[in-house]
């Protein structure tokens, strides 16, 4: 099996990013059996003739069944997608369902042989891809149908939209949204303290202090999303030590969460958990409402987060908070990819499963997604950008973070790398655990060190687990 090399990845951001820059004139944004007989081309579902208007030939008076990730992007977006399809094939029916508990609920359906026709595969209970790879359809014929307004879909959107869900030569997810990871401040905030953006585990220490002293922590978390300071983390070791870094991870290698890189960043993070850094029991606090704690109370100064977290959060943001993000910091002042450098990929991967009742009612679905209606609606109400290019204005809708998100890959250039073992082989939800232990104090440094291991060791020593080398 294969895996978009790094280059790839690169090759697709650096694109994006040039191809957003032309699109708002000079500045760039960004943040898993009822019929028989299918195949992963999807051919279950049908009933009618193919054609232009219908390229799935999806059957009159269908039902489709969804099941959406309920996270930073809410659902709704997929209603909206679901209620212009829903007019476009009169007499059928979309049904939209919201969850946060993807792998829980769905994995079920998987073995039971029902899944939904369409899957959002995203969020802290993802079904791990290597999982369900055999049981997907293949989009392709997605990419080469035309959209609603007539245009083939292929050529609306970014070159390279097709290299984060292809797995083994086959496309098999579409990733929707297009997301960079970072530090998130209130810009209001820090001016009024004289605060500087931090940019080291030094300058992060050296604030916290500063924080304290005010009355405030310098982070927050709550225990769905205890791993967002996992993404910090590893994100911060692999511009310390490049490549070298990110594919030991990878490739699930002995001993990699004892590179120095590493050992480091948890030092310094262990240092801030002694020291009262952040705000205390977040193991038991739900994550919106932890969050709150940072971007309404600001008892918290600075929180880790995909570029999801501002609408996510926009009904609990306190007003004048100027949110903007940075990224995310390193180790040392001389890592080997610079500062500016950022982990930035598509992301919310959308499924089809191969055996649904209705794959091309799932298709169709994600078509009316790639509508420029359905497209633009996203990027207004979600502040951030889809695949599809050349819906987002200059002024980022006139939000801050999506302003800061500009200057962030303005300043980033071709310095962008990804990532996708943690994904891949379902690891966040054993990794939940032990990052909620680390933040609450029960464990160490050594003891973080020891449970991700355990937790990567136990991928790689498992045979029935087929691994995806990475080379690149």
């Amino acid at each position: 099996m294969t895996t978009p090399n790094n280059l790839s990845r690169r090759l697709f951001l650096q694109r994006a990013a040039v191809g957003t820059l032309l699109a708002t004139g000079g500045s760039t944004l960004l943040a898993a059996c009822a019929s028989s007989g299918s195949d992963d081309s999807g051919s279950s579902g049908g009933g009618a003739d193919k054609t232009a208007d219908n390229p799935f030939g999806m059957a009159d008076k269908a039902t489709v069944d969804a099941v959406i990730f309920n996270g930073g992007y809410g659902f709704d977006y997929v209603t909206f997608a679901a209620d212009i399809a829903q007019k476009k094939f009169a007499g059928s029916t979309f049904k939209v369902a919201p969850s946060t508990q993807i792998a829980q609920q769905l994995q079920p359906r998987f073995v039971g042989g029902n899944p939904p026709d369409l899957i959002d595969n995203s969020g802290a209970n993802q079904i791990g891809f290597n999982t369900i790879l055999d049981q997907l359809a293949t989009l392709d014929d997605v990419f080469e149908a035309n959209n609603y307004e007539g245009t083939k879909i292929a050529d609306t959107l970014y070159p390279g939209a097709k290299i984060p869900g292809t797995f083994d030569g086959k496309f098999v997810a579409m990733n929707y949204v297009l997301t960079l990871y970072g530090l998130w401040y209130s810009d209001s905030l820090f001016k009024e303290n004289g605060w500087e953006p931090p940019k080291t585990y030094d300058a992060l220490l050296d604030l916290g202090a500063k924080a304290k002293a005010k009355g405030k922590y310098l982070f927050v978390w709550g225990k769905e999303a205890a791993t967002y300071y996992h993404t910090m983390a590893v994100d911060g070791a692999i511009k310390e030590g490049g490549d070298e870094v990110r594919l030991a991870l990878e490739n699930l290698k002995e001993n990699c969460w004892s590179m120095p890189q590493f050992q480091g960043i948890f030092a310094a993070l262990e240092k801030m958990v002694k020291n009262g850094y952040f705000v205390p029991g977040g193991a038991g606090t739900q994550f919106t409402a932890a969050q709150a704690k940072w971007s309404n109370d600001q008892q918290a100064i600075l929180y880790p987060s995909g570029s999801w977290i501002e609408n996510e959060m926009k009904k609990a943001t306190k007003s004048g908070f100027q949110m903007k993000g940075i990224p995310e910091p390193t180790l040392t002042e001389s890592p080997k990819l610079p500062y500016e450098s950022l982990r930035s990929a598509a992301g919310e991967p959308f499924v089809v499963p191969s055996k649904g009742k209705n794959v091309a009612g799932g298709k169709e679905l994600l078509r009316a997604m790639l509508s420029k209606e359905a497209a633009t609606n996203f990027a207004k109400t979600r502040l951030a950008p889809t695949i599809v290019k050349g819906l987002v204005p200059a002024d980022g809708f006139g939000s801050t973070a999506l302003q800061s998100q500009t200057a962030m890959l303005d300043a980033a250039g071709t310095n962008i790398f990804d990532y996708q073992v943690f994904g891949l082989y379902g690891m966040n939800t054993d990794q939940l655990v032990v990052w909620n232990s680390f933040l609450s104090g029960q464990t160490d440094a050594a003891g973080l060190t020891k449970g991700l291991q355990q937790i990567t060791d136990k991928v790689r020593n498992d045979s029935s687990v087929k691994k995806i080398p990475v080379t690149k």
